[in-house]
């Protein structure tokens, strides 16, 4: 599988599970810790351990597994690192507060409207 596919297989895995406001940022020219990140988060804790899950889940049945899972004890952010895709599931809360986003926002925001699905 390559790298797109992957990434892709993702965004679509956290829209089927409802995952809210899905954003992936290309960070290969700014860090070598990876190439994407993939930030997403739910509407309670449990929900967002049910992203990662699925996630993880549905990679494995591919036959990818995560070099590393990361979560704090109420599960407010969970860590998925694929190597060239860190996946970050929030709670909603706890997004905002560390508003990753604006930590990386010299990364290449994508553009992954297609692979989600509208309401």
């Amino acid at each position: 599988m390559t790298e797109q596919e992957k990434l892709e297989l993702i965004i679509k895995t956290l829209d089927n599970k409802k995952g809210e406001d899905i954003q992936a940022i290309k960070i290969s020219d700014l860090t070598i810790l990876a190439d994407y990140f993939v930030i997403v988060n739910g509407n309670s804790n449990t929900h967002a351990r049910t992203l990662a899950d699925e996630v993880e889940f549905v990679l494995s049945q591919k036959g990818i597994e995560p070099l590393r899972r990361e979560a704090d004890t109420g599960n407010t952010w969970i860590i998925l690192d694929y190597a060239d895709i860190i996946v970050h599931v929030f709670y909603k809360d706890t997004r905002n507060f560390y508003k990753l986003e604006g930590l990386w926002a010299d990364g290449e925001q994508l553009d992954i409207s297609s692979l989600i699905t509208k309401e």
